[in-house]
């Protein structure tokens, strides 16, 4: 089957709806807003400029920063003039950043919105040339003054679908990262049939989360130019919630972070007694809920996601009562995230949903999930050997651990490469534990270790709340967890105790990646030393 490419769609929407708001974007409290017709004179006029600099084709050109107008025109006019987009994340390092513009042999670094670029700066490559976007002025030649006398491309460019489009270099739990090859085509047939499977048509989306990665470019970025959408920016952490407010989009994904966020500061205002009383009168509950989903900015939503880490199933049935049926999803870079999601109206709680149209899953002897489908990655760039063994006999090998059930919705439970053995040389499966100890509001963060211990441990990063709570009852609080979560577990998982530490675990420390994943070996080089004299310790350790 053919797909049309995002290029193709972008000229669809000029022709068909030129005068429709397309980005709206905030800058100092004011909304910028594009139409369709003047995204694709943007676009154009960019891409002329990178066709005059006379690039070999298919040059890579790299694109750091954060979500606004400017990044969405720039990964088109990067395609538009034959190239490839190499989009970066906004709070990389300068030595990473350094890295993966060596590796990808980037020709040309657009440089936007981001908070620290001083501290990245160092990475990039004296003789690289670089622009700078609109509204955020580095020292660089500025977008408006490179397009100034440009004329724009006149013809409808159309790529071939076997070109290759982009790489997007994942977030990276362990080692360096790994640039991930995808092709126009691939980019048609996930939106296409994803944007159908779920009627997105005219959505509303909100950008907030990094577009570099693949599931907000492939859900905000390509679900709006293939649905005909609308996409409003976050203009930053502290705006996030009246812009999310004012956007009230029909499509939000929230990581699992952003749900417990969301869950604390509801209940800052209403206690959880006091909510559950309210609920429990039948005119005041549609009140509440109402007015809860109104402050959130999701009145209008009908697709609310949840993704890229695993989310509780107490955190889910949560919103559930307050009438927000979170929908959970999962998918990598290396399938154009598209595998499984949970449709409005099939949502099976705790599973990840059903395989979406044209992609098969099966698992492998030791249960890990393997996906088949035309929109894989054709490989990570210059690295045949890692190729070789994420894609075998054309399964792609998640090295994500589940089950399947009989009406074929997919359970993710635990990771194949997260396995560790304890001191009995028992394997344990840290992911579900982790899961099941996170239902303790006072926790943000949880890794569970265990090498050279007989038993489990579970190293804890206290949540705002829990910060708040003095030393007995935070004892009180984690001891009760251990009561209610070890009888669930095997004798070989339950969790001999829970450790405090003081030091949150974050991107610029470098224990998490820039999607808020836990790098585990990074954690298990901090901490293992001190994992025997835990074990020996208290059942509740504050460290």
């Amino acid at each position: 089957m053919n797909y049309l490419s995002p290029l193709e769609m972008l000229y669809k929407w000029e022709q068909e709806k030129p005068n429709e708001i397309y980005l709206s974007q905030p800058i100092e409290g004011v909304w910028h807003n594009w139409t369709w017709k003047e995204v694709g004179y943007e676009v154009r006029k960019m891409a002329t400029y990178l066709k005059s600099l006379d690039f070999p084709d298919n040059s890579k050109i790299a694109l750091l920063s954060k979500n606004c107008a400017h990044w969405m025109i720039t990964d088109l006019a990067i395609m538009m003039s034959g190239h490839v987009s190499v989009p970066l994340y906004p709070n990389l390092n300068a030595e990473t950043l350094g890295k993966i513009l060596k590796h990808s042999e980037a020709k040309l670094l657009f440089v936007g919105k981001l908070d620290n670029y001083t501290d990245m700066k160092s990475g990039v490559p004296a003789n690289m040339p670089c622009i700078s976007f609109p509204f955020y002025t580095e020292d660089y030649p500025k977008w408006d003054e490179v397009t100034k006398d440009i004329n724009p491309v006149q013809e409808n460019i159309i790529r071939d679908e076997q070109d290759l489009a982009t790489i997007i270099y994942t977030s990276g739990t362990t080692g360096d990262p790994k640039g991930v090859m995808h092709k126009f085509y691939n980019f048609g047939f996930a939106t296409t049939n994803a944007v159908n499977s779920l009627h997105l048509d005219n959505a509303v989306f909100f950008s907030y989360l990094p577009l570099c990665h693949i599931a907000e470019r492939l859900l905000v970025q390509m679900g709006s130019v293939y649905s005909g959408g609308r996409v409003y920016f976050a203009e930053s952490l502290d705006t996030f919630a009246a812009n999310l407010s004012e956007a009230s989009p029909s499509v939000f994904l929230g990581v699992p972070r952003i749900w417990t966020k969301f869950q604390q500061g509801i209940l800052t205002k209403l206690p959880q007694n006091k909510l559950n009383i309210l609920l429990s009168i039948p005119i005041i509950s549609t009140l509440i809920k109402k007015k809860i989903k109104k402050g959130l900015g999701l009145n209008k939503a009908t697709n609310v996601f949840t993704g890229a880490a695993p989310t509780p199933v107490a955190l889910i049935k949560w919103f559930a009562r307050l009438g927000i049926n979170i929908q959970e999803a999962y998918a990598m870079t290396e399938n154009t995230c598209y595998s499984h999601v949970s449709l409005q109206n099939k949502i099976k709680i705790g599973f990840v949903g059903q395989a979406l149209p044209f992609c098969d899953v099966k698992l492998s002897d030791r249960k890990e999930i393997l996906i088949k489908h035309d929109a894989l990655m054709d490989g990570y760039y210059k690295d045949e050997q890692e190729t070789n063994k994420t894609i075998i006999d054309g399964w792609l090998h998640t090295g994500d651990e589940g089950s399947i059930d009989k009406d074929g919705f997919l359970k993710i439970t635990g990771r194949v490469k997260d396995l560790f053995k304890t001191s009995k040389g028992k394997y344990v499966a840290p992911s579900p534990i982790e899961m099941k100890l996170s239902a303790n509001k006072n926790i943000e963060q949880v890794c569970v270790v265990g090498i050279g211990v007989p038993q489990p441990i579970a190293i804890v990063v206290l949540s705002e709340r829990g910060k708040l709570k003095n030393r007995e009852d935070l004892i009180n609080s984690f001891t009760t967890t251990l009561q209610v979560v070890n009888p669930k577990l095997d004798g070989h998982e339950k969790i001999h105790n829970i450790i405090i530490v003081k030091e949150d675990w974050t991107v610029e420390n470098e224990l998490l990646t820039p999607t808020m994943k836990i790098k585990r070996n990074a954690i298990e080089k901090i901490y293992q030393s001190n994992y025997v004299s835990w074990y020996e310790g208290e059942r509740v350790i504050l460290v």
